[in-house]
This record gives C-alpha cells, sequence and structure tokens, in this order.
C-alpha cells in the first residue's frame, strides 16, 4: 500500500502538472469507486485546482471551495497520460480531465477493490476528520514524548485515528531502525528509547519521501527498492546479519529483526505472542 512518503510525492508531482488548471471533468470508471453522493461529480467541471496537496495517504485536490479526495488503498496505483485519454482499462477507478494538461487515471490492480473517491462541499472534511495529526507534526511528537497508550507499537503506529500516514511497511521499518520489538507499547520505553523511537519516524519517513522525489509521473504498478525490512521475511537483517523473521496475520504479515529488536527472541504467531521488550 502507498504511504506518506509515496503519496507526498505524489501530490508533489501532480501539484505541478494541474495545478492552476482547469477541471474539465471527473469520468466515474467504476461503480463502488465514488463513496460521496452529492456534491455531483458534474459539479466539478469548470472548477481550477488550486493545489494537490497530501493528508495522511489522501490526496487532496483542491478546488476553491469543493475538495476531491482519492484514497488508493492496497492496490491503487496512478497514470499521468500524456496526451490524455478516453479508454476504459481494467481496473480504472475515475479519471480527472484537465483543460491543456495531462489527464490523471486513478486505476486498481489485483482482485481488491477497495480504492476510491470523494467529492466534498467546502468545510466538509469527511474521511479527514477522522485522521490524526500527521507523523512528522509536532503534536505526535508530543505523543511519542508523553503517551501513555498501552496498544503494541506495530498497532499503534498503523491507526490512522492516532497518527496519518504510515503502514505495515514504514512501521516495520521504523521499529527496526529504532531497536523496538513490535509487541511493546510506549508505557514501556525508557526516555531513550522514546527519543530513538522519534527520531527514527523522522530519518526512514523523510528518507523515505527523498527517494519517492526522484520518480517522475504518476505511481506505477510496482513500487521496488522502498523496504529492507518489510517483505524480506527469511533474508539477513542489514545491520546484524541474523535472519529476519515474520508474523504472519490472515492479510499481511510483519517483518523484524529477532537480534536487533526481541532480544534474540522469536515471536509467536497472533494468538501466542506475549508482549516483549
Amino acid at each position: 500500500m502507498p504511504e506518506m512518503p509515496e503519496m507526498q510525492a505524489l501530490a508533489e508531482r501532480l501539484d505541478v502538472l494541474v495545478g492552476g488548471a482547469t477541471l474539465e471533468g471527473a469520468t466515474a470508471l467504476a461503480i463502488s469507486g465514488l463513496k460521496t453522493f452529492t456534491p455531483s461529480p458534474s459539479e466539478l467541471s469548470g472548477k481550477v485546482v488550486s493545489a494537490v496537496t497530501r493528508r495522511g495517504k489522501f490526496l487532496v485536490f483542491d478546488l476553491g471551495g469543493l475538495r476531491t479526495l482519492v484514497h488508493l488503498s492496497q492496490g491503487g496505483r496512478v497514470d499521468v497520460e500524456n496526451p490524455p485519454k478516453r479508454t476504459r482499462p481494467k481496473g480504472a477507478v475515475v479519471r480527472f480531465n484537465f483543460l491543456q494538461r495531462p489527464s490523471v487515471l486513478i486505476k486498481e490492480y489485483g482482485s481488491h477493490r477497495k480504492a476510491g473517491w470523494w467529492i466534498l462541499a467546502e468545510n466538509d472534511d469527511g474521511p479527514l476528520a477522522k485522521l490524526g495529526p500527521e507523523a512528522l507534526s509536532e503534536e505526535f511528537a508530543d505523543f511519542v514524548t508523553t503517551g501513555a497508550d498501552r496498544r503494541r507499537l506495530n498497532t499503534l503506529l498503523r491507526d490512522q485515528r492516532t497518527v496519518a500516514g504510515m503502514g505495515r511497511g514504514y512501521t516495520d521499518e521504523i521499529l527496526h531502525a529504532a531497536r523496538l520489538s513490535p509487541y511493546t507499547t510506549l508505557t514501556k520505553l525508557t526516555a531513550e528509547e522514546r527519543r530513538s523511537l522519534q527520531q527514527a519516524i523522522s530519518e526512514v519517513l523523510s528518507r523515505g519521501m527523498e527517494s519517492e522525489r526522484k520518480r517522475t509521473g504518476g505511481l506505477p504498478t510496482k513500487l521496488p527498492g522502498r523496504f529492507a525490512i518489510h517483505g524480506h521475511a527469511g533474508e539477513a537483517c542489514p545491520r546484524c546479519g541474523s535472519s529476519l523473521a515474520r508474523v504472519s496475520y490472515e492479510s499481511y504479515e510483519m517483518v523484524y529483526c529477532p537480534q536487533c529488536q526481541t532480544g534474540g527472541r522469536v515471536l509467536a504467531d497472533r494468538a501466542q505472542s506475549q508482549f516483549l521488550r
């Protein structure tokens, strides 16, 4: 799933491409893609894109009052179509056509159809209202420093109501960088460990954005090379050389280094795991 670094860099690229452009129209290409009933897509025609920004994992097209949101979920991707197209490719969700600019196609690969878009009236925050502070914000830094949350760090960092923008991939990378067990909690961390966690969040996400800003165009189907830990179970830990381990869940897995993060102990599956330091 694209996370904060991918979405931030994508928003910046789209802002350069279509910022200031007139939106000719938004064509819904999947029945379940549009998540709002009003305003209607026809009301977008003729609106000028004042900016393309990001909030959490959402793209935000600011249309001078109205806003259009896009969430790519697990398999959503973005094509910048130059010249603009009118086709209906497999997995297409919505196409935005702009006057004298490339068109922007939101599509989805795989069998899951969860990518979506919203049209929000002025002063309506829609799904943005439920998001927590941004991962690199001072508000979340204060939470890491002083918070007494008792959830596992792997759960806490992925909860969009607590902190917006991170998912499974960057959470694995951050906890490895901080040398923290994914099953420990904020309440169990020392002051030094909290500082290490905050530093890891800043460094890992900043490094991810730096890498993503080298990309051009939209967001392709394959996003290789983003992670050193996530998705690399069974491979050598880049820090200590021992084998990376996983905890498998129904639809995803969590990857960590037993040597670096859990004192050499291998975490059991979700039914048997114990909270570990």
